[in-house]
């Protein structure tokens, strides 16, 4: 089974992956601007979530062979790498399984750290939205519901992507929350100790996150000794939507460094 995803623009291909609960969708406004920059630019929706299939399977070695399938379906090699939060993840565990396909990896906002659960009341929110018919007649209706349980707007505005239209007119979620819910601490897996990998690598994290912290440098430079780590000021983890202008002004400057 393969990814979907969405491609705009031309040139080198520049692969984004998404986080927890998110989607390729998520970053389309960015990566307009990387494909009016000459890239072609890959939206993927990781598996369990977007448009993606549905699997009972969910762990980073996984995510990583799948993107290497599509890498492989597309005839990509020699790429750029983005991942945010999870996706960042994946794309640091295909970086040392899979370094022959890659050419820059750039990671937003975590670490190859171990993390522990921390999704449980977006979870159970979700959940909760998911068993309910009558939150789930409108959009309106469904952020009503879902802020008794998760107060912030920009939080559950991003939830609420994850909604679609069925044929019997409700709405349902597009995640496969079973399965994420069951599979939660695989989200927070360390990258195995003793993997290094020798590429190119920015770290970006939003300085009003506690995803990366200073004790993490010597960790991100063991697994990653040609790298840096740079911070994106008035953002927290959600940098590149929080601060786009100085986010997409240091990928392009680590881009066009050559």
């Amino acid at each position: 089974m393969s990814l979907h995803s969405s491609i705009t623009g031309e040139g080198k291909a520049f692969v984004i992956l998404h986080g927890f609960l998110g989607m390729g969708d998520n970053w389309k406004t960015m990566a307009n601007q990387f494909a009016d920059a000459g890239y072609e630019v890959h939206l993927v929706d990781q598996r369990n979530h977007g448009r993606s299939f549905h699997s009972e399977v969910f762990n980073y070695d996984v995510l990583a062979q799948d993107l290497k399938e599509y890498c492989e379906e597309h005839d990509l090699s020699d790429i750029i790498l983005m991942g945010h939060s999870m996706g960042g993840k994946t794309a640091m565990f295909f970086a040392m399984q899979f370094p022959e396909l890659l050419d820059k990896l750039i990671i937003a906002d975590i670490g190859p750290k171990y993390y522990p659960p921390h999704h449980q009341q977006i979870l159970d929110g979700l959940k909760a939205l998911s068993e309910s018919d009558s939150a789930r007649k409108s959009r309106g209706d469904a952020d009503e519901f879902l802020s008794s349980h998760i107060k912030d707007w920009g939080t559950r505005q991003f939830l609420l992507k994850n909604l679609f239209w069925q044929k019997d007119k409700t709405l349902a979620l597009r995640v496969n929350l079973p399965v994420l819910t069951r599979e939660v601490e695989a989200i927070g897996q360390a990258l195995p100790t003793q993997t290094v990998y020798e590429g190119e690598v920015l770290f970006l994290n939003g300085l009003k996150s506690d995803y990366i912290t200073s004790e993490d440098k010597a960790l991100i430079e063991a697994h990653f000794p040609n790298s840096k780590i740079i911070g994106i000021k008035d953002a927290g983890h959600w940098l590149h939507a929080e601060n786009p202008e100085d986010f997409y002004a240091e990928v392009m400057r680590f881009l066009d460094k050559d």
